[in-house]
């Protein structure tokens, strides 16, 4: 597949490229990034021209689509749908995202992630969504939460990374679900 752009009032989601290397590897400087997901820590520049080339094969073999977040031509994150499933009783991905520290506060990962999320289930025909989070990830929660996803639980030393095995919040969104949010019990 070729890779997607999707648009939204503010932002513009694309593929990363090359040209978007250094910027990548700037935001993943900052320490809460690792904190919270599987980007290595420390991240060199070989690890960003390395995610770029892995995100263009994904799109291609259509196991992930990874857009990097713009806003006036800056890149402000990255989300994407990982682990893509098609089944015959439609498929199921895991929505992961990062957002770099001077982009934080401002509603753009909430915004990337309505149309992303709509995108999967409208294009790749969906039919669940999963989001799961290292256990403590508030914002990454909030941000779940305020797209319609139910909090479905926590999963003991389910998650891993450079760091080793960490507890996991875990939340799911149907293609048919109310995007309304409701009350997490973590949050």
């Amino acid at each position: 597949m070729e890779p997607v752009i999707l648009t939204t009032d503010r932002l513009v989601l694309s593929a990363p490229t090359l040209t978007d290397v250094e910027a990548i590897e700037h935001a993943c400087q900052d320490p809460e990034i690792p904190k919270w997901t599987t980007v290595p820590s420390p991240y060199t520049r070989k690890d960003a021209e390395d995610f770029v080339d892995l995100v263009g094969r994904s799109w291609a073999t259509k196991t992930e689509t990874v857009w990097g977040i713009r806003h006036a031509d800056v890149l402000v994150g990255m989300i994407g749908l990982h682990d893509i499933a098609e089944h015959h009783a439609g498929g199921h991905a895991e929505l992961g995202f990062w957002v770099a520290e001077q982009a934080r506060g401002k509603g753009y990962i909430v915004e990337a992630a309505a149309a992303v999320v709509d995108w999967g289930f409208a294009e790749l025909g969906l039919a669940r969504i999963r989001w799961q989070a290292v256990a403590g990830n508030i914002p990454s929660a909030r941000t779940a939460r305020a797209l319609g996803f139910r909090y479905e639980g926590l999963q003991r030393q389910a998650l891993t990374s450079q760091r080793g095995r960490d507890d996991g919040w875990l939340a799911g969104l149907l293609a048919t679900d109310d995007r309304a949010p409701v009350a997490w019990p973590v949050l």
